[in-house]
């Protein structure tokens, strides 16, 4: 099932246009809602629902209860969450996996663009390439080097196929010219744990899930991979200060149905947005390495089809097929 950009972007900006006793106000929510996250526990999506249920659970009087429903690199969370009736009561933590799965996936049961509304983007995410403490290299330069001097033989952790941290390393993979093999788990905390036994040799990890565990001393990060050095570590180089134009964010966001009434989409992002300019809640974000971005349905929905195009090359130039 193939993307359509122009499908989506009508869909991010059907409330724009929508007549004003569309956007009544409305008694929501009168009850728990849930927010799905695809991935496991402990890991950044998680993170990133977690601190926005609970702001919106203290802003909106009612409890945003976090689900993590695991399995095929977050397609299973996000078909539940297409399935689910359009009332505002079941959420995505959607992020950069589900603009990938688009293309990585032939035979998906759902179209992202056509069956989802975006709500409100969230955070962007700092990636970092971490390895063991004992692991030779001690930059870039020197870990290029040794994978160029071993090819094949460097096994990649990853939360999971099509995930951020995972196409950051096959973008870094088809930029620096390495070869290096992928091993997928389910979730950051089980890859990390491997990393940290020395199992696997490296990952693109995302700091707030590794952050305190590379203060520790038992992870090493050799770069990061956005364009800027992060205020958190600014001795770690960038990973484009080594391989010129790399740079690799994840991000994180809020979706519904894709018949979710426009008046509950509006309060969300209205909701959302405010937590995101809350000194205290974007502070949170700064300290694990990721940044808000806050702005309109119809901004991230632009940007999650930008996002789909971008990654959509690089799973077509690495040959990536989940099925």
């Amino acid at each position: 099932m193939r993307f359509s950009r122009r499908r989506f972007l009508s869909l991010a900006t059907f409330a724009l246009g929508c007549p004003a006793v569309v956007r009544a106000a409305i008694a929501y929510p009168t009850r728990p809602v849930r927010m799905l996250v695809g991935f496991a526990a402990g890991g950044a999506p998680d993170i990133a629902a977690r601190l926005v249920g609970q702001w919106l659970s203290d802003r909106l009087g009612q409890q945003f209860i976090i689900e993590n429903r695991t399995g095929a690199g977050g397609n299973i969370a996000t078909e539940a969450v297409i399935d689910a009736t359009p009332d505002g009561y079941t959420l995505l933590m959607a992020g950069l996996q589900n603009a990938v799965n688009t293309t990585l996936y032939q035979k998906l049961r759902y179209d992202f663009a056509r069956d989802m509304a975006p709500v409100a983007a969230v955070s962007r995410e700092t990636y970092g390439l971490e390895v063991h403490p004992s692991f030779p290299a001690k930059t870039v330069d020197e870990f290029i080097a040794y994978a160029k001097a071993n090819p094949g033989k460097l096994n990649m952790a990853s939360p999971g196929y099509g995930t951020g941290p995972h196409m950051a390393g096959e973008l870094f993979k088809i930029m620096a010219g390495v070869d290096m093999q992928h091993v997928p788990y389910r979730g950051s905390p089980p890859a990390l744990t491997d990393l940290m036994a020395n199992q696997v040799q490296l990952m693109f990890s995302p700091m707030s899930s590794s952050l305190e565990y590379v203060k520790a001393g038992k992870l090493r990060a050799l770069g990061v991979s956005t364009a800027a050095r992060s205020d958190v570590l600014p001795d770690i180089p960038t990973v484009g200060e080594f391989v010129p134009g790399y740079q690799a964010t994840g991000w994180f966001g809020v979706c519904a149905p894709g018949k979710t009434p426009v008046e509950i989409v509006d309060r969300l992002n209205q909701e959302i947005n405010a937590g995101l300019s809350d000194a205290q809640l974007k502070s949170r974000f700064s300290d694990l390495c990721a940044t808000v971005f806050p702005g309109s349905p119809s901004d991230f929905g632009k940007f999650i089809a930008d996002e789909t195009e971008r990654w959509g090359k690089v799973v077509r130039t690495a040959n990536l097929r989940a099925d």
